[in-house]
């Protein structure tokens, strides 16, 4: 398989969806309290600016700012899987992933898109707020619990 290089760019603004192993599990939204203050430690450890995010059983999607001169979002994505895999029960795991110790809970990879300019940035932020709508989960965006729409619109309304 050939080696992906990702993009380096500092301060970069990106659009991520980052999955579990087994689709159709319902390991995030069960264990919303353990991500969040996975991505919390992370965002102190490492700091980054949550743009958008919205969390759905199986998969997450997110809008991240990065600060200047720093470009590594990849190891930021390894340490919330990390913390986030440590807190679950094992389950059932295959041999590849006891071979490569790893719990087996998310996707080895995950896509990562770059921010190319304001349309695009609207365009992801509102597909963050929108997904649990196309995934039939709810019928409105602010329905949706685990999601960044609420944090958004209501510091919009105390404005």
């Amino acid at each position: 398989m050939p080696h992906y290089l990702r993009p380096r760019r500092s301060g970069a603004c990106l659009f991520l969806t980052i999955t579990l192993a087994r689709r159709g599990a319902r390991d995030l939204v069960e264990h919303i309290d353990i991500l969040r203050d996975a991505v919390r430690r992370t965002r102190a450890d490492r700091p980054f600016a949550i743009d958008a995010w919205v969390v759905l059983p199986d998969h997450m999607h997110c809008v991240w700012t990065l600060p200047e001169n720093d470009c590594d979002f990849s190891t930021r994505v390894g340490l919330i899987k990390a913390r986030f895999s440590r807190r679950l029960p094992m389950g059932q795991r295959r041999a590849s992933h006891v071979f490569r110790r790893e719990r087996g809970i998310w996707q080895r990879r995950f896509w990562e898109h770059h921010i190319r300019d304001e349309t695009d940035y609207r365009n992801h932020v509102a597909y963050c707020w929108h997904n649990p709508v196309k995934h039939g989960y709810v019928a409105r965006p602010e329905d949706w619990p685990h999601s960044s729409w609420h944090r958004d619109h209501a510091s919009a309304a105390r404005t």
